[in-house]
C-alpha cells in the first residue's frame, strides 16, 4: 500500500510529532468552486486549521499517487486543470493504475484518510439520497462509506439538493450517528435548519472527541457525521432556497442530467439563481467547519495520547 501513498513534508512531520491532522477533500477545489475562489478558499481553510493547532492534509490523487497533503503548486494545479477525474471509491484503482489525476469526493477522502490514520475530516456537506431515488436508485457512495470507514466527517449537514429525510433514514439503517454541533436540528448546507432532527446534540470539541473515542474503542465500525450549522450571518433563507432548489432540480430533469454530473450542475444552477450568494455561503460554511474540525481533532489526539501513556 505504501507505494501508492505520498505524504507532504508538513504532514509527515506532524505524524512524527504526534500532532492532530485534519483531512480535507479536493473535489471542492476542482469541481465545487470556480477559480480563483477555489484555491484561495483551500489555502484559507488550511490556515484556519493551522491556527487551531492542527495540521491540514488536503487529499488528492496526482500522477497515480494518493497525496496526503498538497503543496501550493499542486493546489493551484487542481484549481485550474480541466482533466481531473471526480474520484469516489470505484474510481481510485483506475486512477492509480493509469497514473491519472483525481479529486477526491467525501467517500474517497474518507478512504484515503483512514489509510493515513487521520480520524477527522472537514468538508462542506455530505452527499446522500437524491430526490426520486426510489425510482432512480441515485444514492451517494458517501453514505456507504460512512457505514464502513472510521473517519468523522465535519460538515454543514446534507446538501439541500438531496432528500434529507431519506438520507437520515439510510444513515440510521447503517448505524451512523448524526451529531448536531450546538443544534438539535440537522442543518441543510446553505441554511441552519431543516425539518429534521439529529440523533444527538454535542456542545464542545471535548464531548465530540469522547464520543468518537468510545465508538472506535468498542470496535464499532464506521464514521460519524458532525453536523455544524453555517454561521447565522452567512445563512440563506430556508423558504427561498427551497424554491430555488426545486427550479434547479426541474432544469436538471429537463436536460437529462443525472449521476456524477448532477451535483455540480445543481450547485452551479443554485449559484446562478442566488446571484452568487450560495458561493459566498459555501465558502463561509467550509471555513466554519474547519474551525470546529480542527478543535475536535486536537481533542481527539489528546485523548489518544493519554491512552498511549
Amino acid at each position: 500500500m505504501e507505494s501508492y501513498v505520498e505524504y507532504s513534508e508538513e504532514v509527515m512531520e506532524a505524524k512524527k510529532k504526534g500532532l492532530a491532522i485534519v483531512a480535507l477533500e479536493s473535489t471542492i477545489i476542482s469541481h465545487g468552486m470556480p477559480y480563483p475562489q477555489n484555491v484561495q478558499t483551500a489555502r484559507e481553510v488550511e490556515d484556519i486549521i493551522r491556527s487551531k493547532g492542527a495540521v491540514p492534509a488536503t487529499i488528492a490523487i496526482l500522477n497515480g499517487k494518493i497525496k496526503i497533503g498538497l503543496s501550493h503548486e499542486e493546489l493551484e494545479y487542481l484549481g485550474q486543470a480541466s482533466n481531473v477525474i471526480k474520484a469516489s471509491r470505484r474510481d481510485i484503482p483506475y486512477i492509480l493504475a493509469s497514473k491519472k489525476d483525481g479529486a477526491t469526493t467525501v467517500a474517497a477522502t474518507m478512504i484515503c484518510a483512514e489509510i493515513a490514520d487521520i480520524p477527522v475530516f472537514v468538508t462542506g456537506g455530505i452527499g446522500g439520497v437524491h430526490r426520486n431515488a426510489e425510482v432512480t436508485m441515485d444514492i451517494s457512495a458517501d453514505l456507504e462509506e460512512l457505514s464502513e470507514t472510521n473517519v468523522a466527517v465535519v460538515c454543514a449537514g446534507a446538501k439541500s439538493i438531496l432528500d434529507i429525510g431519506l438520507t437520515l433514514e439510510y444513515l440510521e439503517t447503517k448505524g451512523v450517528p448524526v451529531l448536531g454541533y450546538g443544534t438539535d436540528v440537522l442543518p441543510a448546507f446553505y441554511t441552519r435548519t431543516s425539518p429534521y432532527s439529529v440523533n444527538y446534540k454535542v456542545e464542545s470539541p471535548e464531548e465530540t472527541a469522547e464520543l468518537l473515542k468510545a465508538k472506535w474503542d468498542l470496535g464499532l465500525k464506521g464514521g460519524v457525521v458532525i453536523a455544524n450549522p453555517i454561521p447565522e450571518g452567512d445563512a440563506l433563507d430556508e423558504s427561498e432556497m427551497a424554491r430555488i432548489i426545486e427550479r434547479a432540480l426541474k432544469e436538471a430533469e429537463e436536460q437529462g442530467i443525472k449521476g456524477k454530473e448532477a451535483t455540480p450542475f445543481l450547485l452551479g444552477k443554485v449559484k446562478e439563481l442566488t446571484g452568487g450568494k450560495s458561493l459566498t455561503a459555501n465558502i463561509a460554511l467550509v471555513k466554519h467547519n474547519a474551525y470546529i474540525g480542527a478543535e475536535v481533532a486536537v481533542q481527539y489526539t489528546k485523548l489518544s495520547r493519554v491512552e498511549t501513556f
